[in-house]
């Protein structure tokens, strides 16, 4: 990757991502559905990559969501496997493409050891001054908001903040995307079209792209195309980002 993205305020700033399909992909190839998983999982380095060149200084994407606890406890504990191996090539990864990787989610549901894991790719990247990659671990929106609610209550009823300070800007920091810019746009893979609990508060005023392709087939010219419809709806409305 290059050491930093071109300016270009045609290209949405930060780009979300719901990366979904991978199960659909592996049953029309008559594989296991952890084969999509790990197909999918290979397939989050190329866009970042392709992400970057392009010019997108931000992007999250949701891995596992709150609700994915209520899948068979097979298919959980191949992804969490997955997701432990995951973690540490991404160490590598960070380093190689100069990327800085923050988690957002209740890690604190998570094993011990991806716990750890987690702290020390954070650590590990926090001064890399490349694409700025968020991995939205344990993550429901709705999760994340009482968890924020419940913190800023405890700051007003200790005497930290006041009421009448209350206001969009505060409530942004009790998130768990702090200080991250809001997303421009939003692309979810699979041809679903639903937000399933994911940025609920921070997409108030994103752009939603949503294609049919599968995760694990989502490339550079897919990517592409999502920017393309995201500029012809910035034009429309007259956004300057």
């Amino acid at each position: 990757m290059h050491d930093m993205a071109k300016e270009n305020r045609d290209v949405p700033r930060h780009v979300a991502i719901i990366l979904d399909g991978n199960g659909r992909w592996a049953k029309k190839r008559m594989l296991p559905r952890n084969a999509g998983h790990v197909a999918g999982s290979k397939n989050v380095e190329k866009i970042c990559k392709a992400a970057w060149e392009m010019g997108i200084a931000y992007v999250t994407m949701y891995a596992f969501s709150t609700e994915n606890w209520s899948r068979p406890k097979s298919e959980v504990d191949a992804l969490m496997k997955l997701l432990h191996q995951y973690l540490s090539d991404c160490l590598k990864t960070s380093e190689k493409n100069n990327m800085q990787v923050r988690v957002i989610g209740d890690i604190s549901g998570l094993a011990p050891d991806l716990q750890e894991r987690i702290r020390e790719l954070e650590e590990f990247s926090a001064k890399n001054t490349g694409l700025h990659f968020q991995v939205a671990l344990n993550y429901g929106s709705r999760d994340e908001i009482i968890r924020g609610v419940r913190r800023l209550a405890q700051d007003v009823q200790n005497g930290v903040v006041l009421p009448e300070k209350i206001d969009e800007r505060l409530i942004g920091e009790y998130l768990d995307t702090k200080g991250i810019p809001d997303p421009d746009l939003m692309i979810r893979t699979s041809g679903e079209q639903r937000l399933s609990n994911y940025l609920l508060w921070q997409m108030a005023y994103t752009e939603f792209y949503f294609t049919d392709v599968l995760w694990p087939d989502f490339n550079k010219e897919e990517l592409e195309k999502a920017v393309a419809y995201y500029q012809k709806r910035d034009r429309r409305f007259g956004g300057i980002k």
